[in-house]
This record gives structure tokens, C-alpha cells and sequence, in this order.
């Protein structure tokens, strides 16, 4: 089952020790490498370092309390985990990111994602297409598979559609005749 992005923020992290709530999900730490969210930042008052993190490999479950820990001990600083330090010095944010397919068009901008809840690697990216396109067209649902390359501006994904519409509409124009344009001689029938 994948779980929206959007859904866990503000999203209460729960001790299973005490059973209270500790903190409440802010933002992910993306790995935009990986598309992997490797952490995610924390407020609430019982935090002490600021910011406070919570690495995904520490979290026992989600369900429906929110975001289950074994205890506040499970909360890092920043500065405790170098590749997560690395990570999120690179600020990288995945929503409003622009999404462009290889040929430079643009499609829209990455407004939400879908994630596996036991890896938090994401897996699905739901694309806006902007406002003329959004009255004629639905917003694009691009799998992680289709994403050729991520750098700071853009996210390049395969153009795979266009490669099979144009042979298939070369040769249905090839094979169309317009009754109307080419009209047939009519034969004359005889009266029996």
C-alpha cells in the first residue's frame, strides 16, 4: 500500500513505551539520489535539539495513532548522522520541482508523491500541468522508473510515449481515405 506524501505531515510521532505523543512530522529529508526520504524533521516540545530529526530505519510502524517509535530516543540532531547532514545541506525539495521530459518540454511541477511505508522510498511522483493544460488534461502520475535524471532545477523523465504514438499515426494517415474528399464514380444501375 503507498501512502501520499502530503498525508504525514503534521503526522503525531507516538512512543510505544509510554504510549504519548513526542513530536510531530515537519518535512522529509530527501535523498534525491535514491529518492529515498532518510529522515524526517521534527517539532514539539519535548525536543531538545533543533532541528530535531527521526531517521526512517527507526521507525517501527505506521498506522493510523501516526508514526510509531520505541522512545524519544530515537531522535537524532543534525549534526549526530554525517550522510543525513549531507543530505540535508543539499536542501533539495521534491514538491514544486519542474518536470521536463527529454526533449525539454515542460509537463508541470511535482505537487505531491507516493511512498512504500515500510522502505519511505518514493515511488510515484503526481505532476500539476499548470493551468491551460489542467482544463483539457488530468495531472500525470510518473512512476520512478520513468525518471531519467534529477539535478537542482529539473526532473527529466523518458518521453517513451511519443516514440509509439508517432509510427501509429504515420501510418494511420497513410492508410485513411476520406470517403467525402475522394469520391467513387457511381455505376449506373440497370433496370431489370
Amino acid at each position: 500500500m503507498l501512502v501520499l506524501g502530503s498525508n504525514l505531515h503534521n503526522t503525531p510521532v507516538m512512543s510505544l513505551q509510554t504510549g504519548t505523543r513526542l513530536a510531530s512530522i515537519t518535512k522529509p529529508v530527501i535523498d534525491p539520489a535514491t529518492l529515498k526520504i532518510v529522515a524526517y524533521e521534527l517539532e514539539g516540545a519535548l525536543l531538545n535539539q533543533h532541528p530535531s530529526l527521526l531517521v526512517t530505519d527507526d521507525i517501527r510502524e505506521l498506522g493510523s495513532l501516526g508514526v510509531i517509535i520505541d522512545s524519544s530516543d530515537e531522535f537524532v540532531g543534525l549534526s549526530d548522522v554525517i550522510k543525513i547532514e549531507k543530505i540535508h545541506e543539499l536542501g533539495f525539495k521534491l514538491i514544486g520541482m519542474q518536470v521536463i521530459d527529454e526533449h525539454k518540454r515542460k509537463l508541470g511541477k511535482v505537487e505531491d508523491y507516493t511512498l512504500d511505508p515500510k522502505s519511505f522510498v518514493i515511488q510515484q511522483l503526481r505532476v500539476n500541468r499548470g493551468i491551460l493544460r489542467s482544463l483539457t488534461e488530468t495531472n500525470l502520475t510518473i512512476h520512478r522508473s520513468q525518471i531519467v535524471k534529477i539535478d537542482n532545477k529539473n526532473i527529466v523523465v523518458k518521453t517513451t510515449a511519443k516514440k509509439i504514438i508517432e509510427p501509429i499515426k504515420q501510418a494511420v494517415e497513410r492508410e485513411y481515405v476520406n470517403p467525402f474528399r475522394n469520391p467513387t464514380p457511381q455505376t449506373e444501375q440497370s433496370e431489370v
